[in-house]
C-alpha cells in the first residue's frame, strides 16, 4: 500500500496541435470600444451621499446643475443604502435628507444586507451599465474607474464635471 501511495500520478503530454480553450471575462454587449451604447438621454445618475453634501456646500441645485453639465434631461437616482447613510448622519445633514427625498429623484430599492453605499453603487453599476455615478469620494472613483463604460460626475470649481464620457453624447470638454 505504501508503495502505491508513493508513486506520483503520471501526467499526459499535451498535444501541441490541439485547440486550447480559454475562458476570459465576458464583456457586456453594450460596450463598443469602451463606449457605452446604453448611455443616452435621459441620463440616470446614481448619487452618492458626499455628492449631495458637497453640492450643498457649493450652493448648487443638483438637478439643474446636472442638466447644465450634460445638456440633457437627467434623472438623479438614490439607492436605499445612500438614503440610510444620510439618515444616519443625523440632524446636521437634514438639508441633504430633504434634498434626497425630492420627488424628482428616483428611488432604487436594495436587496442586499447592510447599508454600505459604496459597495452598493459599485455592485449596481457593474450589473447595469446604464448609470453615471456622481461622487466626490476618491476611493469610490478609483473603484469605478476599473469598470469599463461607466462615467463619473464630480464637483470642481463650483460646477459639475463629467469624466470618461464619449464626445458624441454632448458632454462638454474642459
Amino acid at each position: 500500500n505504501e508503495k502505491d501511495r508513493a508513486k506520483a500520478p503520471v501526467k499526459k503530454k499535451e498535444d501541441p496541435s490541439a485547440i486550447k480553450e480559454r475562458e476570459g471575462p465576458q464583456h457586456p454587449s453594450c460596450l463598443f470600444f469602451q463606449y457605452n451604447t446604453q448611455l443616452g438621454p435621459p441620463y440616470h445618475i446614481l448619487v452618492d451621499t458626499n455628492f449631495i453634501n458637497f453640492s450643498i456646500k457649493a450652493k448648487l441645485d443638483l438637478v439643474q446643475s446636472m442638466m447644465d453639465c450634460l445638456y440633457a434631461k437627467c434623472i438623479p437616482c438614490i439607492t436605499d443604502c445612500v438614503m440610510g447613510e444620510i439618515e444616519k448622519l443625523g440632524q446636521k445633514y437634514r438639508v441633504a435628507l430633504r434634498i434626497a427625498k425630492d420627488p424628482r429623484f428616483e428611488r432604487l430599492p436594495c436587496m442586499h444586507k447592510g447599508t454600505y453605499a459604496d459597495d452598493c453603487l459599485v455592485q449596481r453599476v457593474t450589473q447595469h451599465k446604464c448609470y453615471i455615478v456622481a461622487t466626490v469620494d476618491k476611493e469610490l472613483k478609483r473603484r469605478i474607474r476599473k469598470i469599463p463604460g461607466v462615467p463619473i460626475m464630480y464637483i470642481s470649481r463650483h460646477r459639475y464635471n463629467i469624466e470618461r464620457m464619449p464626445d458624441d453624447y454632448g458632454a462638454p470638454r474642459f
